[in-house]
């Protein structure tokens, strides 16, 4: 069977600008995305075979890396990591991280959408459903999810980047993507600012309802103060 397993995961989180970081790296003419985005192998489709996940990629560009950006692979349990290392030992992991009340709020109201429901339909209690179920807060629990991943790859194969760094600073975030991925960043530090600054995939705007944001605090205090060890940033304000 044709084609070769990639050389770098993007593995999440959800609703954290890994969309942007797709549309930014597929510019590259050294990075190949040829199954396009969300290819779900690791989560969905083990069943199918690694000769099939190899095959998605059969069309890149002899010496291209190649890339799998796929967040749902944010919250696999160590035992799939493990199959993940055993196949691409050498992979690379990017990560981008952002405030997970920001972020369970957003896939929320993306919940709604498959729910038929518009925001003013649903009760505080179904949104308070909502982010307490297991998947919620799941991919809102960064340390959990770094320490999975790092079970089975060294440290320096994950690079965590930061969504207030993507809207501060796109041009930075990009570079250190690059730089991680062994890629040379000028060719996609050239794009234009305007499009570089777009948001992709944007939610709806709608503001967090005031009696929402003290449940969510609570629910995810512990979570961001865990996470800020084991990044060593302050992550302080996520909670202001």
């Amino acid at each position: 069977m044709s084609g070769r397993l990639p050389d770098f995961l993007g593995i999440g989180a959800q609703k954290a600008g890994t969309t942007w970081l797709f549309e930014m790296l597929r510019d590259h003419p050294g990075l190949a995305f040829p199954a396009g985005k969300e290819v779900h192998f690791w989560d969905w489709y083990q069943d199918r075979g690694l000769d099939w996940y190899r095959s998605q990629f059969a069309d890149a560009a002899p010496g291209t890396r190649i890339g799998d950006v796929t967040p749902g692979y944010a919250v696999l349990p160590a035992e799939a990591v493990a199959q993940v290392h055993r196949a691409m030992p050498d992979g690379r992991l990017l990560f981008i991280a952002r405030n997970p009340i920001e972020r369970a709020w957003s896939a929320a109201l993306m919940a709604l959408r498959w729910a038929l429901m518009y925001e003013h339909e649903a009760s505080d209690a179904w949104f308070l459903d909502v982010f307490r179920s297991g998947q919620s807060l799941g991919r809102g629990d960064y340390a959990q999810c770094m320490e999975t991943w790092l079970s089975a790859f060294p440290r320096e194969r994950l690079l965590v980047l930061f969504y207030d760094d993507l809207v501060a600073d796109p041009t930075g975030v990009l570079a250190a993507a690059c730089r991680h991925l062994d890629v040379d960043p000028a060719p996609v530090l050239g794009i234009a600012g305007e499009r570089l600054g777009r948001r992709v995939n944007a939610g709806e705007g709608t503001p967090l309802r005031p009696s929402l944001l003290g449940p969510l605090r609570d629910l995810y205090a512990s979570r961001i103060a865990a996470f800020q060890r084991l990044t060593g940033r302050d992550l302080s304000h996520w909670l202001a």
